[in-house]
């Protein structure tokens, strides 16, 4: 049963903040909105009379809905967001009065710092000038303020003087383009000559965390780097299991409804929202977009959940791993790709036709992902994540691909010939007779998989929680490209079909696993498969400007070579400047709080001590105290000096964070954990993990 949402509660006001097609179509007369879907959907030219009329009708509709600014919102190499905003006023020349104007000049094109923003030595510091260009392919909408007024947000790229992509959109748009190109190839030779553009859809999940604000302030570590760089594990986890689906808190779910709505009316469609494994770890799953616009409304998800947070006396913390011991946030790319006439390229067809359609591209995912594991490895590497990945339902940094084994058989019978066979669903019943049959999944969910079939999508769970997921879908878009071009290239030579997949799938069969990837044997098997392993983040960010993974950018006019070493260079830029940031704040907690507090503990215990000495009772407990924390401050000390004198000491190049800083970071963190396992909590300066993860529960 279907029906439209007006009138439905919660759902009066979805989209009201975003100009979509048919409010154009309401304000636009039919020449220049015929224009515009030709530009939309057909890949023509903007004719800039249209630009005029689109800027016109923006405009008016973003006034009538209360803005009075718009702004260029764009998506540098930050892996947030940024904006310039703008006033639509302007003066009349002629009488200097006052008058509300927008051009398509200034729809189309806008300028901000291309020196300060991260370029990867792409700008001089002296060449400051950048460019934003309008994506009509992502609608604008307005943004509100926490008073209710509002900014027009014009989604666009950004570009260099010289027009070198300094964003993630640039990147993603033109990968989506080279999927187009050769997926068509490959249809035309299926038969299929009614589709005329085919797009990756994503949905991409949000894991995050929800702490007391009151509790983040008074956590410097948290503040500086978003993670908690000392402290104990709680009594009481997630060892239970108790949290996940578990009742939200009322106090969440007032977070929740708030935020379900300004997002709603940006365009936002939130499909799922529940408690996660962790304790205060929630998770927020939006229904499948086109990976472009599934990539800016994830932007503008992360963006409202820490500022309705801040509204509801909270904090959002989107890090991957804020705090150890328990699960850690990622992001759960889900990726499909999706024919102009409905039809999904990875959903198993309901006919002969469909199945082989199917089939194809199956195996050109699984071709791309073992041809290209270290660029997809690559485009998930950060230093938040490097502490999630491996354990707590984060999958390891070998990368694989579960299918399921009654897909992976199918595979195997297509292969040695056998005819396609459409595999029914099989019945299954729970012995209740009062409840319906179910139909079982053709395959089980593997949460330890890095890329696991889902039975119409892959699921690519290795991205972390605060990053774009920009650069992982160019990346997936562009490496499929590359497979499916190789199939249509050996299809355009005449060779058939299912020789060209079956080859195909013989040659880079080693990446499917069905197993546990968490299982210790696992390693010693993908090793004897001579499967890649980039086991910390900085090779894997190194990757990203090897010859293969270059030439693949470069070929499918995704990125020149000069974009991919800027990319590279701010990746490990980033990563060096966030372990120092990370180093130098574990320094000045630990000289300027914890330090002196367990200097104030220990003349309570010496006075406790002197006092009993005095009354000539027994005071062993007293000195074994003073004693054990005594040695446990100088080995504090000891580990300060040792992290002060690294930062010091060293050039902070990536390699020198991963290889010596972390090992002294390390050092002190153990040190000061064992202080807060002995001193009086009533003087601990920082508030404990129980505190953090319980108080909101």
């Amino acid at each position: 049963m279907e029906r439209d949402t007006e009138g439905v509660r919660g759902f009066e006001d979805f989209g009201a903040d975003v100009f979509t097609l048919d409010k154009m179509e309401n304000k636009l007369d039919r020449r220049h909105f015929e224009s515009l879907l030709a530009t939309l959907h057909g890949g023509a030219a903007l004719e800039f009379e249209t630009a005029d009329a689109v800027a016109a009708a923006m405009m008016d509709w973003a006034i009538e809905r209360g803005a009075d600014r718009y702004t260029h919102w764009f998506l540098p190499l930050t892996g947030s967001t940024a904006e310039k905003r703008s006033s639509f006023l302007e003066t009349d020349i002629k009488s200097g009065l006052p008058i509300l104007e927008f051009s398509g000049k200034a729809l189309i094109k806008g300028e901000a710092d291309g020196s300060s923003l991260p370029s990867g030595g792409l700008r001089a510091t002296f060449e400051a000038r950048g460019y934003t260009t309008w994506d009509c392919t992502s609608p604008a909408f307005i943004k509100r303020d926490a008073d209710g007024s509002g900014c027009l947000c014009i989604p666009t790229a950004f570009c260099a003087y010289d027009g070198a992509a300094l964003d993630a959109k640039t990147p993603l748009l033109r990968s989506m383009e080279a999927i187009n190109r050769q997926a068509l190839r490959v249809l035309r030779h299926l038969g299929e000559t009614e589709v005329r553009r085919v797009v990756p859809t994503v949905g991409g999940e949000q894991e995050y965390f929800l702490i007391d604000k009151q509790n983040f302030l008074r956590r410097k570590d948290l503040m500086y780097t978003g993670r908690t760089l000392f402290g104990l594990p709680p009594a009481k986890g997630q060892e239970l299991s108790d949290r996940y689906y578990a009742a939200t808190p009322h106090r969440v779910l007032n977070f929740m409804h708030e935020l379900n709505g300004e997002l709603g009316r940006m365009g936002v469609p939130c499909k799922t929202e529940h408690n996660e494994v962790a304790p205060s770890q929630y998770e927020f799953a939006p229904i499948f977009e086109s990976a472009n616009l599934a990539v800016d409304h994830n932007q503008l998800t992360m963006e409202m959940m820490r500022r309705i947070a801040d509204r509801h006396n909270l904090t959002c913390l989107l890090h991957e791993k804020p705090f150890a011991g328990v699960n850690g946030s990622g992001k759960h790319n889900n990726w499909s790709l999706l024919c102009d006439n409905g039809i999904n390229l990875l959903k198993p067809g309901k006919d002969e036709r469909g199945y082989r359609r199917f089939l194809t591209f199956l195996i050109a995912v699984i071709a791309a992902v073992d041809e290209y594991a270290p660029a997809l490895r690559m485009s998930c590497a950060s230093i938040g994540n490097e502490h999630r990945l491996g354990g707590n339902e984060a999958p390891p940094q070998i990368i694989s691909i579960f299918l399921g084994d009654a897909l992976q058989d199918e595979l195997e019978r297509f292969c040695t010939g056998s005819e396609i066979s459409i595999h029914q669903k099989e019945r299954m019943s729970i012995g209740v007779s009062t409840m319906a049959e179910l139909f079982r999944d053709d395959t089980d969910r593997n949460r330890t998989s890095p890329f696991a079939f889902t039975g119409n999508k892959f699921e690519f769970r290795m991205a972390g929680s605060s990053q774009s997921l920009g650069l992982p879908n160019t990346v997936l878009n562009t490496i499929v490209a590359e497979s499916l071009s190789k199939i249509a290239d050996a299809l355009d030579a005449g060779v058939q079909l299912q020789k060209v997949l079956c080859r195909t799938y013989r040659n880079h069969e080693r990446i499917v696993f069905n197993g546990n990837n968490y299982d210790k044997n696992w390693a010693q098997e993908a090793k004897r498969r001579k499967l890649p392993l980039v086991d910390n983040t900085v090779d894997a960010i190194r990757c990203m400007a090897e010859p293969k993974n270059t030439q693949l950018f470069v070929r499918h006019g995704v990125m020149s070579q000069e974009e991919i070493f800027a990319q590279t260079e701010i990746a490990l830029q980033n990563y060096a400047t966030a372990g120092k940031i990370e180093a130098m704040t574990m320094l000045k907690i630990a000289r300027q709080s914890i330090l002196p507090a367990c200097v104030r503990y220990s003349a309570t215990l010496s006075s406790s001590l002197s006092c009993a000495k005095e009354a000539q009772v027994f005071c062993e407990a007293q000195r074994t105290l003073l004693t054990r924390l005594n040695k446990a401050m100088s080995e504090c000390l000891t580990a300060t000096d040792e992290l002060e004198g690294c930062l010091k000491d060293s050039v902070l190049t990536a390699e020198t964070v991963r290889d010596v800083l972390t090992e002294r970071m390390t050092a002190l963190r153990n040190a000061v954990d064992r202080l807060e396992s002995m001193t009086d909590k009533s003087v601990w300066p920082l508030p404990s993990y129980g505190e953090m993860l319980f108080s909101v529960i």
